[in-house]
């Protein structure tokens, strides 16, 4: 089951390195990692999509990962309202009349043609992982020269109006 785990961790050399090391080693296999630094100065925030065999794993994945001495917090937010994105760069191959053919397929996705040369064109698209996955597999029959892709990034929504109304509705 592919569960999506941020942490908050101390921005310090070696985090990742332990971190990736403790699920290496109990065999975990992470499909995509983004870290990067938070709003708070000295402390970074890494999400991990995860492939965990069941909920037994996960419980297993997420105390391990609460015993690393430079892990802050550890949410599995894979259930809950969150914002998620991710970023692919996709390098395609195309000239003449196939330049208008991959701009018009991927306007709808609002992706960006970024860089052109004679014989390729390389497009950004930002956004849910499932809109990636869709405009990658549009772009394929055009010969997908090269793909990089940052993996999932994310957190919890903001309080919702109507999250606040519903907790406000309780019985007294």
């Amino acid at each position: 089951m592919r569960r999506i785990i941020s942490a908050t961790v101390q921005n310090r050399g070696g985090v990742l390195n332990r971190i990736t090391g403790m699920l290496h080693k109990r065999q975990f296999n992470i499909e995509s990692i983004s870290v990067g630094t938070s709003e708070t100065e000295g402390v970074s925030k890494m999400t991990f999509v995860v492939d965990v065999g069941d909920h037994q794993k996960l419980e297993q994945l997420t105390k391990q990962l609460h015993k690393q001495i430079d892990v802050l917090k550890v949410s599995d937010i894979t259930d809950k309202a969150i914002v998620a994105r991710e970023l692919a760069l996709i390098k395609v191959k195309g000239s003449g009349q196939l330049r208008s053919e991959v701009q018009g397929i991927i306007n709808p996705f609002r992706a960006s043609i970024i860089d052109v040369s004679k014989d390729s064109l390389t497009i950004q698209v930002t956004g849910k992982p499932d809109k990636v996955e869709a405009l990658i597999a549009l772009l394929r029959p055009y010969g997908i020269k090269e793909l990089s892709r940052t993996g999932v990034t994310a957190f919890l929504r903001g309080q919702q109006p109507q999250q606040i109304a519903e907790m406000n509705s309780f019985p007294v």
